[in-house]
């Protein structure tokens, strides 16, 4: 967990920080005994909430729920279920995750459309709705502020960590903060939102300006990480404020909104890189930096060109550095690129100097860098000013051990 003028002394962890959010997570059958299973986070008092979905375009249930449920913008409540992905499954899929979250709002006091949920795990199996059912007013009678790391690991597959994050700052005079959870380890790819991830704050800020500043912050973090390229069907990032900080409300175009979402994206940026850093079989992480493009859909593209490239990614496990892994991956992104104007730097060390290597002395200097576990690409196009960047892993024989049994 990560804090910023954050009080020591506060009982308090990621997704319960921000005032007036409590957090369980349970073992409810789902999942091997003594694995929990279920989280449930709920606010004392509803107030708007975002979210960002898969661009994937088979969907799990929880998704289409979600997505309807935003379309009111209040949230209270937010229950997820590990172990079970609930999609692929039909209408007997889509009346389950119905029905956990009507169960779910009857405990809390609120219409269903102030609940939202997700899932996550394998997907085509049926829903062990029974169980979810009977461990929801277990869960319930576990709430508590001290519930976070529970419902942190709670949300966990193949994750080898649990992954949460508090951050406060003063904003407006008041002091205001964002906490969160999330997971994620495999079928990680930019489309919005490469995992599960969820977010609360005790800001008061209207629904749109929560909505837009989640949309941004998730274009910088979430959506700039791949360990794989794959996008999965039940991919959701949710915020919910609740306005228990007392602040003057924030709204787009002001300083205060752009403190805030300075402070989300941050929240938002660490989740990304702890999902990087515990992605399957990882042993490297590594940030690509793409500037002097000619539009930022350029830059982006060259830097998602080498980040997917499962050349580059084999390289970088086996501490073999084979640069023109880069130049060609550069070259295929299908942008307009001049070789002559190319210049390619691993951390301080340039390598590519006008298109052109820069031979044996610097080829052992990136060598050195190689052996790190986290450094830097960083690509210069020559052909504009614009820039991007995203964040990717090595492709080691434990992503394909993994993998190759997933479901044992």
């Amino acid at each position: 967990m990560v804090t910023k003028k954050t009080s020591t002394t506060s009982p308090r962890h990621g997704i319960t920080a921000p005032q007036g959010f409590r957090a369980a997570g349970i073992h409810c059958g789902i999942k091997k005994p003594g694995l929990l299973d279920l989280a449930l986070v709920v606010s004392e008092q509803s107030g708007p909430i975002a979210g960002v979905f898969t661009l994937n375009q088979v969907v799990a249930a929880p998704v289409v729920v979600d997505r309807l449920h935003l379309r009111k913008g209040v949230g209270r409540a937010i229950l997820v279920n590990s172990g079970n992905a609930n999609a692929c499954t039909g209408a007997n899929g889509l009346a389950a995750a119905k029905k956990t979250a009507a169960l779910v709002a009857r405990h809390v006091g609120v219409p269903s459309h102030q609940v939202f949920i997700g899932s996550t795990g394998v997907i085509g199996r049926v829903l062990p709705l029974n169980r979810i059912m009977k461990g929801i007013p277990n869960v319930f009678s576990q709430l508590n502020e001290r519930g976070g790391p529970d419902a942190a690991r709670a949300i966990m597959t193949t994750d080898l960590r649990p992954k949460s994050i508090a951050l406060q700052d003063t904003i407006g005079g008041r002091l205001i903060t964002i906490g969160g959870m999330a997971k994620g380890s495999g079928m990680i790819h930019p489309n919005m939102a490469t995992m599960l991830g969820y977010l609360t704050t005790d800001a008061s800020i209207t629904r749109s300006a929560l909505q837009r500043a989640l949309t941004l912050a998730a274009n910088k973090s979430f959506n700039c990480i791949s360990v794989d390229g794959d996008t999965s069907t039940n991919d959701t990032v949710l915020c919910l404020a609740n306005g228990m900080a007392e602040n003057r409300t924030i709204k787009e175009g002001t300083p205060a909104f752009r403190r805030f979402l300075q402070l989300l994206t941050e929240a938002c940026q660490s989740l990304a890189l702890a999902i990087c850093r515990d992605g399957e079989g990882v042993t490297k992480v590594v940030k690509i930096e793409v500037t002097g493009a000619a539009t930022v859909a350029q830059a982006r593209q060259v830097a998602q060109t080498i980040a997917t490239s499962n050349l580059v990614k084999t390289a970088l496990f086996g501490e073999d550095a084979n640069w023109g892994r880069v130049m060609a991956a550069i070259g295929r992104a299908g942008v307009p690129i001049i070789p002559s104007k190319l210049n390619v730097w691993f951390d301080e060390v340039q390598m590519v100097q006008s298109g052109m290597g820069l031979g044996l002395v610097a080829e052992r200097r990136i060598a050195k860098v190689f052996r790190q576990k986290e450094f830097t690409i960083a690509v210069g196009l020559g052909t504009g000013r614009h820039r991007s960047h995203m964040w990717t892993t090595d492709l080691s024989f434990d992503y394909v051990r993994i993998n190759a049994s997933y479901r044992s």
